[in-house]
């Protein structure tokens, strides 16, 4: 079967379909995935078909912080949405006989599949429908509203994320010669969707609809040819385990004011760093420090004491997965959701928003973390996911669809 993965965004919004087509290809299907061009090297060299996806999400978020009018930024958010709606078009058109999404894509994956015919399966990395049980994770924050507000912040959630695409919708849906329609099904309505966290992290709301389930992660590949860096293996074979420090695809450009605030937590903690540069080009300099680029989080979080992270989907599940406790400073969107969820679970000490991070709260909270208590509890709960399978659920699910494509 040819199976297309339509995914935007950061690195950590592609890596871990990188795992999952990888299982999907084991098991005798093709694969391509659709993802922006900087990711081109990451997929190809995970034995994995590329198709190419307009826009630079890096480049979007540095072009809308020098918007000088909310008109501008509406511009540039709705150009690169058009570019996301034809490069979906044309991706889908090129051939498949089932569409994996992630849920940001999802109204354009569905407007390709609608067209040409193609079922649509939801693969989600976050919560995306409105439940009682918590508010979905978004710019209001992570706080229990209580069932009734849970359940009305879900929905505005939802609302939001459509309107972003609804102009997009309605363009693609006329060069596709489909039908127009004025109130197209909200993003939450997509059926079936498996998500891709662990139910031990956040479990499935009992609320939520009969095709829409919670399977656990599913964990990126790792390059077909790849190799730890000689510098790497030799600073982890010369003293302790280092903590890990990185922001991921966050503050990019604050890479200087970063690196003397990493620096001196480092100094105040008494640990040994690696610290990955990300999108902020972050460097860190001083004894016991070594700095690095992008590389396979299986391999590296757990040589890793504990994981300071931006409190991404992808990067959270990482560190649970590695046994080792995390240091959660989510900046925007889903991160202060995923970084309360870790908290709550014993893994990680009270999170430390990127707004508020000073070299001495950064000190403490790897301190914290370091603490016995954490240390044992993130190695069971490691123990515990160990058993899950994310990526079975999904290939057992598409068994389902194909049989029946409202399965």
């Amino acid at each position: 079967m040819r199976i297309l993965i339509v995914t935007t965004g950061s690195r950590g919004d592609v890596a871990p379909f990188t795992g999952l087509g990888r299982r999907l290809v084991d098991a005798g299907h093709r694969v391509a995935v659709v993802a922006h061009p900087t990711f081109t090297t990451l997929i190809e060299s995970c034995g994995l078909e590329y198709r190419p996806l307009p826009g630079d999400p890096e480049e979007l978020i540095r072009a809308r912080a020098r918007a000088t009018s909310p008109e501008e930024t509406r511009a540039l958010t709705t150009a690169f949405v058009d570019g996301l709606a034809d490069g979906v078009a044309d991706a889908v058109a090129g051939g498949a006989d089932l569409l994996l999404t992630a849920f940001a894509p999802s109204p354009l994956s569905r407007t390709a599949g609608e067209a040409h015919g193609v079922p649509v399966l939801g693969t989600y990395l976050t919560p995306a429908f409105a439940t009682t049980e918590f508010p979905l994770p978004g710019p209001a924050g992570s706080g229990d509203l209580g069932p009734a507000g849970n359940l009305a912040a879900g929905r505005e959630r939802l609302r939001s994320a459509e309107r972003l695409f609804s102009g997009a919708v309605a363009r693609m849906r006329e060069r596709l010669g489909l039908p127009g329609t004025t109130s197209p099904p909200p993003l939450g309505h997509t059926r079936p969707v498996v998500h891709g966290y662990s139910p031990l992290l956040l479990p499935r709301p009992a609320d939520w609809p009969a095709l829409v389930e919670v399977a656990g992660f599913w964990w990126p590949a790792r390059p077909l040819d790849w190799r730890p860096p000689a510098e790497l293996v030799d600073f982890l074979q010369a003293g302790p385990a280092p903590v890990f420090i990185g922001f991921g695809s966050m503050a990019p450009g604050e890479g200087a004011r970063l690196g003397e605030l990493v620096t001196a937590a480092v100094r105040q903690a008494g640990v040994r760093a690696v610290v990955q540069a990300g999108w902020a080009g972050l460097e860190a300099a001083g004894d016991g420090v070594l700095s690095v680029g992008d590389l396979p989080h299986d391999w590296l979080f757990p040589r890793m004491a504990a994981v300071v992270h931006h409190a991404g989907a992808g990067t959270t599940g990482a560190a649970l997965r590695a046994g080792v406790p995390a240091v959660p400073v989510p900046v925007m969107v889903d991160q202060p959701f995923w970084a309360a969820r870790l908290h709550r679970l014993g893994v990680a000490p009270e999170p430390v928003p990127f707004g508020e991070l000073t070299a001495e709260r950064l000190a403490a909270a790897i301190t914290a973390a370091l603490a016995g208590p954490v240390r044992r509890r993130a190695a069971d709960v490691a123990g515990l996911m160990a058993g899950e399978d994310g990526a079975g659920a999904v290939l057992a699910r598409i068994a389902r669809v194909v049989e029946d494509p409202g399965r």
